[in-house]
């Protein structure tokens, strides 16, 4: 009735348990003890007598209660276990002590202290109190007597609370889990984790608000998002991903450390039992803080775009002075220049004015330059016709001269070479043959992607499902997630690769064109001065930095250890294309085809794949490497210090017996000077460095294999750059201020990009918990970390590298062929 008084407390609980017992009637042991929380109840079980206490509390509205049962038994019988079941109102939960975990070979871990949380009854929309009862079941089948400890406590530091540190201890028969309200201002938190210790090896975990919590060794991967842990551990969690606002926090300590990177228990044989109770507690703190807004999203993606996009404005302004300039140029007096198209020169020209007859502009040995001069006039080199593929023959007629081939095995045997005498070939074949390169690396890059892109979206599919945040290597304390990525920021930093890439895609075709135009008009310096411009390599070199951007953010996806090399492949073709294009620039009669060219770096990946595979621990592996990597680089020794002129012998040895008896011969019976110094310098630099770098790789065996690949790629591109760039000041060859600005500019910003990318973030040649503890915060607008700057500035310094390729060789614009000297 309205009017009537609500019963005391105290009456209703006593009530409650009078009636609990009463319906729970049966043998003496059956009766449940009314008990309380706090309190310490000892007692032996055994076939014929079991105890049951009750534990009733009351529940307020709006609150979680959450209660933890700890209980103790001497015994280490795994025969006749105790047993304890705990009822809940809508859950049991029972377990055995000793209770036992398994590890490595079935090796057994045994405890008898244990200590469990009960999952909390929900909260309930009534407005009045309501109570509770739980009640404890100990049990034996043993047919004596065995002791135990039993205590129920109410826990009362059970919800984390945002921004605060929250300290506790746990084992592996002693889990611990904890409840987190999202505030209602805050869509996205991150859940640090810290220990002083590296192990025991431990778990975190995030799970829904469901019943049975699983908190032990065994069950903890079967619910929600789950991370290994040595000293640190960070999860990301949004309040999309949980329709009530809430979750459990869960932490459980692994019986061995082998997931963690300990040691691996050897093989065990035989039934051995160990208890190991101290050893495996760990202390742990955990903070829940904020993430990042959707603004600071926004922010991020303007910066990263309007960054680059700032390189497209340099470039703009850069064309239009170079538009104004030679506008300032073309204005000059007609006597004092050439007649574009005329395909004449007048005498006023400052070359053929200056330079006289017999003189050698940029040789390397003035007394012997007559050697090297072949006169380049158009009467004597082919029809220049317009630079269109329709008058070009097939590719079967490609290196078919035969005035070429009759004196070319000659021309090339000189001492001092000129880069007359090694353009001599159609320009227009020579063009369309290394436009080849960039058809092939656009057929290479399709098919490559595509099953790359595939993959990784199952990789990311399979962390998201599974929730085993162990698969992938982010760097957790800066990951953040965007619709399915689980690291988002580490995708969107690689889109400087792809502007970047297209826009010196768009630099080289505005090139391409005005060359273009200037063949049609017949311009003698197109047509007899400066280096010979084929655009094809270069074409191939921005598509290869545009599909580093795509496979660098594939990579990113999930980047761990298998799937490495997508983020390396085309670091080998941008670094392999950049060394061609080099000494295509000098050579453009002798380069390598398109199609040895590619057959090359597929046998590069293909060694990466074998050595991500088998590289670890196979000594056999490295000999064969190394093996290959030194009669590789004698085999191209050769072939560059005879410029191309070798046959293979009937036994496929020729190359390796005229390099034998060149040392012979020029070394041991005469000790006279090399007949090509400059070349045998580079040589010898260069194979002491591959020698040593295979002498490194068979000592040390390096795991990270796609890396020290790509390490010999840069280290033989730096050193034959270095060599050009020496050889042409020798050869009084000027650099003018936009080719010396990009080398500046790309040592500066390589120098920066190289300290960021040697700030390790995670790694993959270590477990992830032990790659956890490598991680921090985010360091730019609280969204990119080191490894993003490393890709903003690594694109940029990519860019500047191929801008010093396209300018190195402008001031030769004006000095006809037969005055460049050949390195």
């Amino acid at each position: 009735m309205a009017g009537r008084a609500a019963p005391a407390p105290g009456a209703l609980l006593c009530a409650l348990l009078w009636a609990a017992a009463a319906a729970a009637g049966g043998g003496p042991g059956d009766n449940p003890a009314p008990s309380a929380f706090g309190r310490v109840y000892r007692g032996a079980v055994n076939i014929s007598a079991e105890r049951v206490y009750a534990f009733a509390y009351r529940s307020e509205p709006g609150q979680v209660d959450a209660v933890r049962v700890y209980v103790n038994s001497s015994s280490e019988n795994l025969r006749y276990p105790v047993l304890f079941v705990v009822r809940q109102q809508k859950g049991v939960l029972s377990w055995q002590v000793p209770l036992i975990f398994r590890g490595l070979y079935q090796r057994t871990y045994n405890y008898q202290e244990v200590s469990r949380t009960l999952c909390p009854s929900e909260p309930t929309p009534e407005t009045r109190p309501s109570d509770q009862v739980i009640f404890v079941d100990v049990a034996s089948m043993a047919p004596f007597s065995i002791a135990y400890e039993l205590l129920v406590t109410r826990l009362e530091n059970f919800q984390l609370e945002t921004n605060k540190a929250f300290n506790f201890t746990a084992s592996p028969s002693q889990p611990q889990y904890f409840l987190y309200k999202f505030p209602r201002d805050v869509d996205s938190v991150i859940i640090n984790v810290v220990s002083d210790a590296a192990y025991p090896c431990s778990v975190v975990s995030v799970q829904d608000i469901v019943c049975p919590v699983y908190d032990l060794d065994h069950n903890v991967e079967f619910n929600g998002v789950y991370q290994s842990m040595t000293k640190q551990a960070a999860i990301t969690v949004q309040r999309k991903d949980f329709p009530g606002e809430q979750f459990f926090v869960v932490f459980v300590i692994k019986p061995e450390d082998y997931a963690c990177g300990g040691s691996v228990p050897s093989s065990i044989h035989g039934n051995v039992n160990r208890t190991w109770n101290l050893q495996r507690t760990k202390n742990l703190q955990v903070t829940i803080v904020p993430s990042i807004k959707k603004s600071v999203y926004v922010q991020a993606m303007f910066f990263s775009f309007l960054s680059f996009l700032s390189f497209y404005l340099g470039s703009v302004v850069v064309a239009f002075v170079h538009y104004i300039s030679t506008d300032v140029k073309l204005s000059v007096p007609l006597g004092s220049v050439s007649i574009a198209g005329s395909g004449m020169m007048t005498s006023s020209h400052p070359i053929s004015a200056s330079t006289p007859e017999g003189s050698s502009y940029g040789a390397i040995d003035e007394s012997s330059s007559s050697g090297g001069h072949q006169l380049s006039s158009p009467e004597r080199r082919p029809p220049a016709g317009s630079d269109t593929d329709s008058s070009v023959e097939e590719e079967s007629d490609f290196d078919t001269m035969p005035e070429i081939e009759s004196d070319k095995n000659i021309i090339r045997t000189k001492v001092f070479l000129y880069l007359s005498d090694l353009s001599r070939k159609d320009r227009r074949i020579v063009s369309k043959k290394y436009k080849i390169y960039f058809w092939n690396i656009i057929t290479i890059a399709v098919f490559y992607a595509l099953p790359v892109i595939q993959l990784v979206i199952t990789y990311q599919t399979v962390v998201n499902v599974t929730g085993n945040q162990d698969i992938c290597y982010y760097n957790f304390l800066c990951a953040h997630p965007l619709g399915v990525l689980s690291a988002f920021n580490n995708i969107l930093s690689n889109v400087g690769h792809m502007m970047l890439g297209f826009l010196f895609l768009l630099i080289v075709l505005r090139r391409d064109i005005l060359h273009r135009r200037a063949m049609e008009m017949k311009d003698v310096y197109t047509l007899d001065y400066g280096i010979p411009k084929h655009f094809g390599l270069f074409y191939a070199m921005g598509i290869a930095l545009m599909m580093e951007g795509v496979l660098s953010a594939c990579y990113h996806v999930c980047p761990n250890y298998s799937n490495f090399q997508f983020d390396t492949s085309f670091m080998y073709m941008i670094a392999g294309l950049c060394m061609l294009k080099l000494y295509q620039t000098r050579h453009p009669d002798i380069n390598a085809s398109a199609y040895s060219a590619y057959a090359s770096f597929a046998v590069v990946i293909s060694l990466a794949v074998l050595g991500v595979v088998f590289g670890k621990n196979d000594m056999w592996f490295w000999v064969i490497f190394s093996m290959i990597h030194v009669l590789a680089s004698l085999a191209l020794s050769t072939q560059i210090y005879y410029m191309g002129r070798f046959k293979i012998g009937e036994y496929y040895l020729g190359i390796f017996r005229r390099a034998v008896m060149v040392l012979y011969t020029d070394c041991i019976q005469q000790c006279s000077r090399p007949m090509y110094m400059d070349r045998m310098v580079l040589l010898i630099v260069g194979n002491v460095v591959n020698w040593s770098f295979a002498i490194f790789g068979l000592v040390y065996r390096p795991r990270d294999f796609a890396s020290y690949i790509l390490g010999i790629f840069i280290c033989n591109l730096l050193l034959y750059l270095a060599f050009y760039i020496i050889m042409k000041l020798r050869s009084s060859e000027k650099l003018l201020p936009i080719p010396m600005f990009c080398i500046v500019a790309t040592a500066v910003v390589w120098a920066a990009a190289l300290y960021f990318f040697f700030q390790t973030l995670s790694s993959w040649e270590e477990t992830p918990a032990e790659s956890r503890e490598k991680n921090r915060p985010c360091i730019l607008l609280g969204f990119f970390d080191d490894h993003d700057v490393w890709h903003f500035l690594s694109a940029a310094a990519l860019f500047f590298s191929f801008l010093v390729l396209l300018t190195l060789d402008d001031d030769l614009d004006t000095v006809r062929r037969d005055k460049i000297p050949v390195f």
